[in-house]
């Protein structure tokens, strides 16, 4: 692991390209209705079930990191958009979108909008993503 200088954060590469910056959560649900709040809220409840996480407060969103990120969200007025990455391609009407980066490193993007959509398959992506971000998936080589 790594950890840069200036700001204090682990990356399982060294040198990681990243920007540098201590910011809180509240930065991300000022203004926000409090529901939006409440279903970051259980998100987290969600991931936490699954094992410790570190949340990193970034400039435009709130990453999720084991060994490395594996998933994040950004808070809007109305909803949380987001992504997991997984090491395989993962074929959902609820992604928004899914970009590959290479054969085991596949962003995909979702947008939650309800408490009801943290559901038995939203905490399966959860669960697939966490092992990704332990690096698990290298394992298999």
């Amino acid at each position: 692991m790594w950890r840069c200088e200036r700001c204090g954060r682990e990356f399982a590469n060294r040198n990681q390209s990243h920007a540098c910056g201590r910011l809180d959560l509240e930065h991300h649900f000022a203004g926000k209705p409090p529901e939006i709040r409440a279903l970051f809220d259980a998100v987290v409840a969600a991931i936490r079930d699954i094992g410790p996480v570190e949340i990193l407060p970034e400039k435009t969103r709130i990453a999720f990191h084991v060994r490395m990120s594996f998933a994040q969200v950004t808070p809007r007025k109305a909803w949380l958009d987001g992504h997991v990455v997984l090491a395989r391609r993962l074929e959902s009407p609820r992604f928004r979108g899914v970009q590959t980066f290479s054969p085991r490193n596949h962003l995909h993007v979702f947008r939650l909008e309800k408490l009801a959509d943290i559901d038995a398959e939203f905490r399966a992506w959860m669960a697939e993503a966490y092992a990704v971000g332990q690096q698990k998936h290298l394992a298999k080589e």
